[in-house]
């Protein structure tokens, strides 16, 4: 579908990011700000996809180069 642009560092970090926020949503049932977190589901999904498409809509890649 997409072509893989996220390298396995950013990957990792928007893995982490997506969870951190995700669970603020469950930590914090009272706060006004708790569907912000909702947010979290874009970091995770492009972590757990390998891609992202603003990344390729800029030409960006965080993968290591292949060597033909």
């Amino acid at each position: 579908m997409f072509a893989k642009n996220v390298g396995s560092v950013d990957r990792l970090l928007r893995i982490v990011a997506g969870l951190v926020l995700l669970s603020l949503f469950f930590i914090f049932p009272d706060a006004s700000w708790r569907y912000y977190t909702l947010i979290g589901v874009v970091p995770l999904l492009t972590g757990l996809m390998s891609s992202c498409p603003l990344y390729s809509l800029f030409g960006l890649s965080t993968c290591p180069v292949r060597k033909a």
